[in-house]
């Protein structure tokens, strides 16, 4: 199961102006009104977290007023290692690279993504979820808090080129064009922040390389714990089962998230006697039967989900795989 940090269900719960206490009491005026279960690592699964995000917006009426109250209370500090590595980090690249790689420690249903082109950079924040309001304002919050974090933790002053969401505006467009310091596109392809490329080479302000170096050793060993799956195929199911929503994922991109070049991963893989696309199949296979189970989606949006561009083209693998079709395997686990 999903889960997020104590941290961003504290900020959230600060946005409206009520107390989160670490065992997961929500208190208004000194009075509980509300309790989550936060667990021995400090972390509240990610459906309480919708569930708190929705109640919330029905309480505040205001989504962009509760999207920059909540950027004003989650800092880097609150994220622990990790956000000590992003503010020492050398420049703006390695922190966002950072956020990429080792995001899932604090929720490890969100995948952020940076790519660079000749003249722009993209990061956008990705969820394996279909869009639902509740997703829709988390996704608000988590780019409002990283723009906020990122002007004050480079050393010069930055302005984003565009921020794009693809949902519809439920609120005032220009609050958050005010917030963000530039044109904010509703109903676009990505919830993305994009920022000239040369920004990605801006100083941080408390660079410092080798404790940052120090810091990414024990995210590392953080990482090894999380998974309790450690094998290549582990990692590499784990990246693609998150990577799905976007298409399957070529090898190349893959790879470089893993830190290794092409031909390295494919001579591991053929070490155990796979392919890439022995696990990219199994991966969709897994993801796909997950879906079918939770009962939530369609079957052409878990066709979606896991990386095929036609819903015919996923039954066909998927009984290929399974042995039933969609349809019929959610039926028999309905049954069973």
């Amino acid at each position: 199961m999903s889960s997020v940090t104590h941290a961003f269900a504290g900020a959230m719960v600060g946005a409206a102006g009520m107390v989160l206490s670490d065992e997961g009491a929500i208190l208004a005026d000194g009075i509980e009104v509300r309790s989550l279960t936060v667990d021995s690592h400090g972390q509240i699964s990610e459906t309480e977290y919708f569930d708190l995000i929705e109640w919330i917006r029905e309480t505040f009426n205001d989504d962009a007023g509760l999207v920059a109250s909540y950027a004003r209370k989650i800092r880097p500090d609150d994220l622990g290692a990790l956000g000590l590595a992003i503010k020492t980090a050398p420049n703006l690249r390695a922190s966002l690279k950072l956020v990429e790689r080792y995001f899932n420690l604090v929720a490890d249903g969100v995948v952020y993504r940076l790519e660079e082109s000749v003249s722009q950079a993209v990061l956008t924040i990705n969820h394996p979820a279909p869009l639902r309001p509740a997703l829709e304002l988390r996704n608000e919050c988590a780019l409002a808090a990283l723009a906020l974090n990122i002007k004050l933790f480079v050393e010069q002053e930055l302005s984003f080129e565009a921020v794009t969401f693809r949902h519809a505006c439920r609120s005032g467009a220009q609050d958050y064009r005010s917030h963000f310091g530039c044109e904010v596109t509703f109903g676009s392809t990505r919830d993305a922040i994009v920022l000239p490329v040369a920004a990605l080479d801006l100083p941080n302000r408390l660079g410092d390389a080798a404790v940052c170096d120090f810091l990414v050793e024990h995210l590392k060993q953080e990482m090894i714990k999380l998974n309790k799956d450690t094998t290549l195929v582990g990692e590499l199911t784990t990246l693609l089962s998150k990577e799905l929503k976007n298409g399957a994922p070529q090898a190349s991109k893959i790879a470089a998230t893993m830190a290794i070049s092409e031909r390295t991963l494919y001579r591991r893989l053929a070490q155990e006697g796979l392919t890439y696309r022995d696990v990219l199949e199994d991966a969709q296979t897994r993801l796909a039967q997950k879906l079918l189970q939770a009962g939530n989606c369609s079957i052409a949006e878990i066709a979606f989900l896991t990386g095929y561009s036609e819903q015919s083209t996923f039954s066909r693998a998927f009984k290929r795989r399974v042995g039933h079709t969609p349809g019929q395997f959610r039926g028999l686990s309905a049954r069973g």
